[in-house]
């Protein structure tokens, strides 16, 4: 199984013009439905505004805390996995479809310019202050390491010169006519971030680790962000 995910980059407004056939789910975050009718699963917070969410057709679903909060536990937290959207999807589609591929577009998380979003200036999650999020490089290679131990490749589609998503880039005609594997993973690092994420258990169980934030030292999460990197050997 393919999966696409697209983010709100102004670059992703070009998903509206691709022969999207080659994906079996496209998962839109946030306000990313309006990019291409032919999105399947529509994904957003608990704050996203009611006007905002989509009105799904027959074969298209919408989904929430009810369960992407289930699917991040699955996968250690939202502490470890970072807490913004872009990451979200990508463990609630690795959790939910087992796929072989899950592909970004439109989530490099790069917010510079008067036009921030495809829709115009929006509000940056990761530019927030947030413990989880000072290294979102690690936290990029923190989801491909756990997709690799599932058989499942991550890519980016996205054609942006930078990018904090650590994934390999890769072309839509690649993806038609290419088979992908997935990273080679240094399971000695993977095994000693585990480790220390169990030791530190910095684990909330309904997700809203924002309220238990005093209680997660700084130090320690950049500590395991450096292992991550090394995991992918992009220390």
């Amino acid at each position: 199984m393919n999966i696409l995910i697209i983010g709100s980059a102004p670059s992703a407004i070009i998903a509206n013009s691709w022969d999207l056939s080659i994906f079996d789910k496209i998962v839109a975050i946030n306000n990313a439905w309006k990019i291409s009718p032919l999105w399947t699963n529509s994904i957003f917070p608990e704050d996203f505004p009611i006007e905002k969410r989509p009105v799904p057709n027959i074969n298209q679903t919408v989904h929430s805390a009810l369960e992407y909060v289930q699917a991040q536990n699955h996968f250690g937290g939202f502490v470890y996995a970072g807490g913004t959207m872009a990451f979200t999807a990508a463990y609630w589609s690795l959790h939910t479809f087992a796929p072989s591929i899950i592909a970004y577009l439109g989530c490099d998380m790069i917010y510079s310019g008067s036009k921030t979003h495809f829709y115009g200036k929006g509000t940056p999650d990761p530019l927030r202050n947030d413990k989880t999020l000072k290294n979102l490089r690690a936290k990029s290679a923190r989801f491909e390491a756990m997709a690799a131990q599932l058989e499942c490749t991550v890519l980016n589609l996205s054609t942006l010169p930078k990018s904090n998503l650590v994934h390999r880039r890769a072309t839509l005609d690649e993806l038609n006519s290419d088979s992908f594997s997935p990273k080679k993973i240094n399971q000695a690092e993977l095994k000693h971030g585990l480790e220390l994420e169990k030791k530190l258990n910095y684990f909330v169980p309904n997700g809203k680790y924002w309220k238990k934030i005093h209680s997660f030292e700084e130090e320690e999460i950049l500590k395991l962000d450096k292992i991550w990197l090394k995991t992918l050997d992009l220390s």
